[in-house]
């Protein structure tokens, strides 16, 4: 077990480097790591956040202002457990490389090598800051690299106990945690990794993409963006509301898969709010002083939510807040950071809340009259990472998911495509590029490098050199004709 100090606070772009170039000449020195070893790496880094469950509950706690014990457990301290076993049970036949069906057969017998990159670099968000960079972590180790994550500054208490656990059991040149602020994070994004996950905001995401760029480091980007719910013709309204209302009010709504608006046919649009009210009070009869209600982070993000809000209802949105009314005059509350479950009605383009990211308790409505009308919605604005329908799998459903893009799509539930084993994660446009969990994440995480050989008599430029000449050219000349005749043919039948 090491017994490593975690860095301090604001480490320098040189002593970072000196970190990445550290790590890099160790997984030179090792070469691709055997099963074991890998294995041996994850089962230490997830054993280090067990061992300080009750420390790290405490400091999310602390950090939030109020997170309740089970969301702390759940979210944080086991979230990454799956992917512990998924890897477990999976990576000896993920490792194993792939011989390439035909080659033999065409002269070039091949196979594809599956290869660590070498140094992968993890920045996590501050919404869940242990398991957003824990499960990337674990899935990067799984393809033999070495990884240095940088931390939420955010979330602070809870980076200083991640690193001090990560530091107990992975030497520096296998697992390396990075705390700081902005400075930090922009030096972090700068340094020349073997590939750089993100996840937080489309507009942090950018720059980050740009400074990668600079040294030509692949991204994976998870972002976010405003996830949209289309209630079909058929959905059950009582289910449709209560599974919206748990998710956006899950973790205080700051969960980059919550949903930020639905549409609702205008005939059961009353309907629907009624069914949403009703649930949001059988889990909160009260808000100000609920034990389990998550606050909004900090004072920053508690001044946007409650900004995107006032802008909206100075512009005429109409504001339904559900707490009991003797609580309504005292929320938004600054000193608990709490905002009071809300819905929007009659929410319009002028308003900020219609195109910026939520990220709150805090959801929009819209009534709708043909499922063209949310299509187009929809598709004229950035992808979002997660879109949402509920009803049968029917011609309304089909047409949605047919004509829509987003990073997944979830039927009559809540984020449950992110959690499927073996399922890719991602986002797509600004919600998002590339994708990890499981066998996808060992992928991206690692190179498919081509291995052939050569059974033929000539080599392959041989053949473009004298004395072939005339006689070659003319065959492909004939390939070229004939080839255009099949495509012609096609498209006269078409």
């Amino acid at each position: 077990m090491s017994s490593t100090p975690p860095l301090p606070v604001d480490p320098s772009a040189a002593r970072q480097r000196e970190l990445l170039d550290a790590q890099r000449a160790a997984f030179l020195a090792e070469g691709p790591p055997d099963l074991d070893v890998r294995l041996d790496r994850i089962d230490r880094l997830v054993a280090c956040v067990l061992e300080h469950a009750d420390e790290l509950c405490a400091a999310l706690d602390a950090d939030f202002g109020s997170r309740p014990l089970l969301a702390n457990l759940v979210s944080d301290v086991v979230g990454a457990v799956p992917a512990l076993h998924e890897v477990r049970a999976n990576l000896a036949e993920w490792m194993r490389d792939e011989e390439l069906p035909g080659s033999a057969e065409a002269g070039t017998p091949a196979f594809v090598q599956i290869r660590p990159k070498g140094v992968v670099g993890v920045i996590g968000p501050w919404n869940f800051p242990v398991t957003l960079v824990v499960q990337p972590a674990i899935e990067a180790l799984a393809a033999g690299n070495r990884v240095m994550i940088k931390v939420s500054e955010v979330t602070e208490r809870t980076a200083e106990v991640l690193a001090r656990a990560v530091a107990s059991r992975l030497t520096p040149e296998e697992v390396t945690v990075v705390r700081g602020g902005v400075a930090t994070a922009a030096a972090f994004s700068a340094l020349p990794f073997d590939h750089l996950i993100f996840t937080g905001s489309p507009a942090v995401g950018a720059r980050v993409a740009e400074a990668a760029g600079r040294n030509l480091v692949p991204v994976t980007l998870e972002l976010g963006g405003k996830n949209p719910v289309v209630l079909g013709s058929d959905a059950d309204l009582a289910l449709a509301a209560e599974r919206v209302g748990g998710m956006r009010l899950m973790n205080g709504g700051q969960i980059c898969l919550c949903p930020d608006y639905v549409f609702v046919p205008r005939e059961r649009t009353d309907a629907f709010l009624a069914h949403y009210e009703d649930a949001v009070r059988a889990h909160f009869p009260t808000w100000l002083d609920h034990p389990d209600v998550v606050s909004v982070v900090d004072d920053r993000n508690f001044d946007r939510v409650t900004g995107l809000v006032a802008d909206a209802a100075a512009k005429g949105a109409r504001v339904r807040t559900i707490v009991p009314p003797e609580e309504a005059d005292r929320l938004p509350s600054r000193k608990g950071r709490r905002i009071a479950p809300t819905v929007l009605l009659d929410v319009t383009e002028d308003m900020a809340i219609a195109s910026e990211e939520i990220f709150g308790p805090v959801l929009a409505v819209y009534p709708y009259d043909e499922l063209d009308e949310v299509v187009t919605y929809v598709n004229t604005r950035p992808s979002p990472l997660a879109a949402y329908f509920f009803g049968s799998d029917g011609p309304e459903f089909r047409e949605f998911v047919r004509r829509t893009a987003s990073g997944g799509v979830s039927r009559n539930d809540l984020a449950v495509h992110w959690g499927v084993p073996g399922a890719p994660s991602g986002g797509i446009g600004r919600s998002g590029m590339g994708a990890y969990h499981g066998r996808t994440g060992f992928l991206t995480f690692s190179h498919r490098r081509t291995v052939a050989a050569s059974t033929a008599p000539t080599g392959l430029a041989q053949n473009l050199l004298p004395p072939a000449g005339e006689t070659e050219a003319a065959a492909l000349r004939g390939f070229v004709a004939a080839t255009l005749t099949d495509i012609r043919t096609r498209a006269t039948r078409a």
